[in-house]
């Protein structure tokens, strides 16, 4: 199996998938926490200048598909301001499936793409390799800014061969350790992020303290099987399921997917794992409620935490054991379509600068990709009163320089979920663990085999 697939073949699924959805359901996207979409809005942004463009200038609309909550038409306006031949033309939406099978449809069409799209990190494999339908961005000057970025988020637009830059990177969502102060210091553990990263920084010291947790309080210590197991399998050098090389199943010869499971089956088997399902309001109960000790996520997760209004000032945020992951995040490309490459490089170029990642962390809460704004004040000057006074970029700061380079591949999605399941199996149905391993390995395998 290689990495690539046809556009033709992505296009059919995803009406496939458009089809589905018009009948009925809805799931939560991959890199927030659900919710009703709004419809998307398109709104031209004249940057709030009636200057005329100067001769030597010629006008330029770049229409721009951005993704959920931003605060780029801000920005938008800000750069008519500087460049008044320049304006731009909007459509938001918080529909990650729609917004990008939008562009899919574009794509296969030949019309209707935009100038810049921006593109979630979970759709990544869709496109990366239709290296014809996009600009590669290291024709455009991407090499002169690469150093800027961290390393393990630029190669998540890369090419296998390092000769193709997809886009370039907004945000990250670097996974850390939520925890319950009140719940901790009640079962006789250092409470301070310092402490209690120290008392869980390796997996052996996690699960003997969540053993020992679920003993003195009777509670569950972390919420769900998902999150442990995504806390393990993300910390995988180079590759999870898939072999860089080929495109193979390597899941079961990896031993930290292994690790994972075996971990995860062990928190089943000892107790200490809650039996909630992510994202039920049974599981935002619980967070709020605090029925459980830790919650391992992303950045954006304290969204979900922050709902639970009964919690304010009980969490605070610990460093993962032995290493970090990330979840979601996003990139700004280039479909070919676009007339206007040169601006709408220079464009993207400068809203992902240094100096705007940091007004779009603090405007909208956009974690950066570029370390650099993790040592301005302007980042760390903010406590958080809902985490306990913690000031909590600081904590994600630290979690997003621990990442490694990961490859998912296309078929990550489907075949975690055979291992997910296997573990929810174990957790409810007291299935064999063994042979629930070797069911979703087989189901993996027939998976690369038929794709």
């Amino acid at each position: 199996m290689k990495r690539s697939k046809p556009l033709a073949i992505l296009l059919i699924a995803a009406l496939m998938i458009l089809s589905l959805a018009a009948c009925g359901g809805s799931g939560n996207n991959a890199s927030n926490n659900g919710g009703n979409t709004p419809a998307p809005s398109t709104n031209e942004s004249t940057g709030g200048d009636t200057n005329e463009p100067t001769d030597s200038a010629e006008p330029v609309v770049l229409s721009f598909w951005s993704l959920g909550t931003t605060n780029y038409e801000e920005l938008a306006k800000e750069y008519t301001q500087e460049h008044p031949n320049v304006t731009f033309k909007f459509q938001n939406t918080s529909d990650q499936t729609a917004h990008h099978n939008n562009l899919t449809t574009a794509l296969s069409a030949g019309s209707g793409a935009p100038d810049i799209f921006m593109l979630e990190i979970a759709f990544i494999e869709r496109f990366i390799n239709n290296q014809d339908k996009f600009y590669n961005l290291y024709d455009l000057g991407a090499k002169d800014i690469e150093s800027n970025y961290l390393d393990w988020k630029w190669k998540q637009a890369t090419s296998l061969d390092g000769s193709f830059q997809l886009g370039l990177p907004t945000d990250i969502g670097p996974t850390v350790v939520y925890y319950r102060t009140d719940l901790i210091e009640q079962a006789g553990l250092p409470t301070d992020p310092d402490g209690f990263s120290a008392a869980i920084d390796t997996w052996d010291k996690f699960a003997t303290v969540a053993k020992d947790f679920k003993a003195k309080t009777g509670k569950p210590f972390t919420d769900l099987t998902d999150l442990l197991y995504n806390g393990l399998r993300d910390q995988s050098p180079d590759q999870i399921y898939f072999s860089t090389e080929d495109g193979s199943f390597i899941g079961d010869t990896n031993p930290q997917v292994k690790k994972a499971y075996d971990f995860t089956v062990k928190g089943i088997q000892e107790g200490w794992v809650g039996n909630w399902t992510l994202w039920s309001p049974e599981w935002q109960k619980a967070i709020n409620d605090g029925d459980f000790g830790v919650l391992l996520g992303p950045a954006w997760m304290a969204g979900t935490i922050r709902n639970g209004t009964d919690g304010s000032g009980k969490w605070q945020i610990a460093q993962l054991p032995e290493g970090a992951g990330n979840w979601g995040g996003s990139f700004l490309t280039l479909p070919k379509e676009g007339k206007h490459p040169k601006e709408a490089y220079e464009f993207i170029s400068w809203l992902v600068s240094k100096e705007n990642q940091l007004k779009s962390f603090k405007a909208s809460g956009l974690f950066p990709s570029i370390p650099a704004v993790y040592t301005e004040p302007a980042f760390s000057e903010d406590k958080d009163e809902f985490f306990g006074g913690q000031v909590i970029s600081d904590a994600y700061a630290k979690s997003a320089e621990r990442v490694k380079p990961v490859y998912y591949g296309p078929l990550h999605d489907q075949t975690d979920a055979f291992f997910k399941n296997a573990l929810k199996n174990v957790l409810e149905k007291k299935a064999d663990p063994e042979k629930e391993w070797e069911s979703a390995v087989k189901q993996a395998k027939t998976l690369v085999d038929r794709s």
